[in-house]
This record gives C-alpha cells, structure tokens and sequence, in this order.
C-alpha cells in the first residue's frame, strides 16, 4: 500500500491531507523519514506520523517438530492442534505453511507472513518437499521408477509431479515430491498396492528440520535458514 493511503486509512486525515502531511516529512517508515506519498508499506513496516504510532508488527517465521496426534489447524472440537503447544500470546496472529495430516509428524512452518506461506506452498514454485516414510510391506522395485514417472491419483484426475524415492530400507524410504495434495504421499503408495505405517518431513526447499527440536519444540528460524527464502518474504 502507498504511504500515503495508508496514513489516510489509519488517521482521520483526507487523502488529500495525508499526501501533505508525508511530503512535508512528518511520515516515517522504519525509523526514516519519508516524503514520498508512493513509498511502499508492507504488513511488517514501523509507520509513523509525527509522534504517533500507526502499525509496528515483527514478522514471525517458526520452525516446529509436530509429534503425532495434533492437527494442523488453528483450533478443533475435538483434537488437540499444533498452535496449542506454542505460548497462547503468539496463537492468535499465526498460521501454518504446509499442513501435515495428525498422524504425520516432522517439519511444519508456522507465520504471520500471509506472502510467504502462500508462495512456499504454492504448486508452481516446485519447492521439494522431503519425508522419511515406513511402509506395512517391503518396497517393492519397481516404486522408484513409478514414482519418478508420476503417480496417477485418480480423485483430481491429475497425475503428480515426478518424485525421487531413495531406499533406506525394505519398508522405508526417503520420498521427494513437488506439491501438497491432501494425503499425496500416503495415497501414492497405496496406488502402487503398499500402506504407509508412519511418515515424518524432513525438509521443505532449503530447511532442515532442526535434530535439537525434540517432539513438541519449537525455534525461530536463523537469518541463514531463511536466506533460502530471502525473496519469498513480503517486502523483499
């Protein structure tokens, strides 16, 4: 949003007024005078009007362990979800980038970055998703070339991006895929006639799920894990 338009929303003051008022530089945006009246403000941007505050809010971006049994969702009748073990004070501004169903555990991405979740979930960024999956029956040899091939999931009527499976052992794997279709990887095994018994996110594009975190724990991301994603936050 111009600076301008914001100062009109968030005072009394005209449009007219407020393109006056931010080029007679009585506007500031993160602690720098502005007198541009188009000067981009973004959701995490510290505005300020003379001596009034207008918007100051951090941008968040938190890494989880999920244990099994909690949704992802923001809040459930019935089962406990993933925002309950983070401190009641950060709930009400956050949401997940990247849903895992309750039984999935691993790597799940929590902000209050809107952008951010949109385009790192988004299917045409491609952003490589890795899990560490445990089949009820060994893998049989021909899942990798199956896989690579694309999986035909017949409730979209759409065939999946091709997947790299890497075996670690007769029934587990490490599975690489491209989208975030609902229970993708557990119905691409079942379509090659296998069950997955447990399944666990290792990674999404750049970040590593942190080995420290036990079930349950939480971080913020470092500056260096998010360099990856450096041009998916909202501003940049």
């Amino acid at each position: 949003m111009r600076l301008d338009r914001f100062v009109c929303k968030h005072t009394e003051h005209s449009h007219q007024t407020a393109r006056r008022l931010v080029a007679s530089g009585r506007a500031s945006v993160n602690g720098q005078t502005i007198r541009d009246p188009h000067y981009p403000v973004s959701h995490f941007c510290t505005v300020m009007l003379d001596n009034r505050l207008l918007q100051q809010q951090q941008a968040v971006y938190l890494m989880l362990n999920k244990p099994p049994g909690y949704l992802s969702a923001t809040r459930d009748p019935e089962h406990p979800t993933v925002l309950e073990l983070l401190p009641e004070a950060l709930r009400p501004q956050l949401h997940i980038a990247g849903r895992l169903d309750r039984a999935t555990t691993g790597l799940l991405l929590l902000t209050n970055d809107g952008h951010w979740s949109r385009r790192i979930t988004a299917p045409e960024e491609k952003i490589p998703k890795v899990y560490r999956v445990t089949t009820a029956e060994p893998i049989s040899l021909e899942a990798e070339a199956c896989f690579a091939q694309g999986i035909w999931l017949a409730r979209e009527g759409v065939r999946t991006s091709a997947a790299q499976l890497e075996r670690l052992g007769a029934r587990q794997c490490c599975l690489t895929i491209y989208e975030g279709r609902h229970h993708q990887v557990k119905r691409m095994f079942a379509a090659i006639g296998n069950e997955v018994t447990a399944l666990h996110r290792e990674r999404m594009g750049t970040l590593l799920l942190d080995k420290s975190l036990r079930p349950g724990e939480y971080r913020a991301l470092t500056d260096a894990e998010m360099t990856g994603f450096q041009d998916l936050r909202t501003g940049l």
